[in-house]
């Protein structure tokens, strides 16, 4: 079951390292999908996600100001937490 995320504008703006009123835009353009609750913006977080990927520049802002700053720190070094090599399928694993 995939469980649906909502986050509020000021939210998105934090977590993606952007201004509020860049996520307004993208409600405006129908770039990102939302609910209205309360009189407020409800912004679909995958949509968010997918949006972020779209552009350059939003890209850009995400991996420098935010949640993508932090993916260097969410590197596995635990053994015991990665993935065993022989629990993945042969075809599954990546090719480098």
């Amino acid at each position: 079951m995939n469980a649906l995320i909502r986050v509020s504008v000021s939210e998105a703006a934090k977590m993606f390292g952007v201004s509020q009123r860049t996520i307004r835009r993208a409600i405006q353009d129908q770039e990102v999908t939302y609910v209205v609750v309360q009189g407020r913006y409800k912004i679909n977080f995958e949509s968010l996600i997918h949006w972020s990927q779209r552009t350059t520049t939003v890209r850009n802002k995400r991996d420098t100001n935010g949640i993508g700053q932090f993916v260097t720190n969410w590197k596995i070094n635990n053994k015991l937490f990665s993935p065993n090599p022989k629990a993945v399928k042969e075809e599954e694993q990546p090719t480098i």
